[in-house]
């Protein structure tokens, strides 16, 4: 057969075209039964061509496609096994090059990221811990301590930034583990309340939590990642919402599993951009400054868990999160 697939189709068109006119031509010199049999020929061999083309040329495609759709899904250095020698078999080779040039960048990427925080991190420490014993000298007064304090505060927003960064990098190079263990849900979330309470009530914001109305059972989970995800919804509730003076927390147990709802009251998420809020590094219209992977962070944490993480606007204003994690019996084996 023809490398080309163009020229493969041409020929076999050309080809199915002479069987027809010969068929038309035995039927004007009143041939029947020979014009029967040569469109009978031409019938059989279009049928014949359209299987062909559905086996080399549309499912090698649908093949391409998924792959394809799984390397724009993150499965960077996914490769297919290589085509036939034509058109299909080349966009196949492309494919993988791409496929692996992508996997290359992503992970000098993550490497990047991973380093750059590091080094961070030492020197934010030093700046923290030196701004603190600073602010407690009586000496220091006036704009010269309000300087102090807002030192402090940008390190510490640096430091939390930095540490979602590393998150990422453990996430990207595969390095993010979960230490599971049965836990209190309702204890895990009450203490993320009570650690961040006290910030929420200087912002000026009220803060309601509805307990369970039963006991919640045990459920399998990793706590320290479980409170930071608490934490991190917590804070940009604060951040995006704070206008609305207020933040809503509950946890009940349903028919699918427990689950988490924290709401606030401020405008709420534009529609266009709630698809991607959880998208790596999307911060969309908001002015407020940070990575843009927090929600991301938080959505493979609880993906992890089997859970679900699910973002959209509250009816009568203001975003409404919410977090369904498995439920399991007290005697469940915790991994």
């Amino acid at each position: 057969m023809f490398k080309s697939l163009k020229t493969q189709l041409l020929a076999t068109s050309l080809l199915a075209l002479g069987v027809l006119l010969a068929g038309v031509y035995f039927a004007t010199r009143g041939r029947i039964v020979a014009s029967a049999v040569m469109i009978t020929v031409a019938c059989i061999y279009i049928i014949a061509v359209n299987l062909w083309f559905w086996h080399y040329v549309t499912d090698p495609i649908g093949a391409l496609t998924r792959v394809a759709r799984r390397i724009a899904d993150g499965s960077y250095g996914t490769r297919i096994e290589p085509g036939p020698d034509n058109e299909i078999g080349q966009l196949s080779e492309e494919l993988n090059l791409m496929s692996e040039k992508v996997a290359v960048a992503e992970k000098t990427r993550t490497d990047f990221i991973s380093q750059v925080s590091h080094e961070l991190r030492t020197p934010l420490t030093a700046i923290e811990g030196w701004a603190e014993t600073i602010a407690f000298d009586p000496a220091v007064q006036g704009d010269s301590l309000r300087g102090i304090q807002i030192i402090s505060k940008e390190a510490e927003r640096l430091t939390g930034m930095v540490s979602e960064m590393l998150e990422f990098a453990r996430i990207q190079d595969g390095r993010f583990n979960l230490r599971i263990e049965l836990i209190d849900i309702a204890a895990e979330l009450e203490d993320a309340l009570f650690t961040y309470g006290e910030l929420i009530k200087q912002a000026g914001i009220e803060l309601d939590y509805t307990q369970p109305p039963m006991e919640i059972p045990l459920i399998p989970g990793d706590p320290e990642r479980l409170k930071q995800v608490f934490l991190n919804l917590l804070d940009n509730a604060v951040k995006h919402g704070g206008e609305g003076g207020r933040v809503s927390v509950s946890l009940r147990s349903e028919a699918e599993g427990v689950v988490i709802r924290i709401r606030d009251y401020g405008r709420g998420i534009p529609e266009n951009e709630l698809p991607h809020v959880k998208e790596k590094f999307y911060k969309g219209s908001s002015k407020n400054r940070g990575t843009g992977i927090g929600l991301s962070v938080c959505d493979e944490i609880v993906t992890r868990h089997n859970g679900r993480l699910s973002i959209e606007n509250a009816e009568g204003g203001g975003t409404l999160v919410t977090i369904l994690l498995p439920q399991q019996n007290g005697d469940s084996n915790a991994r």
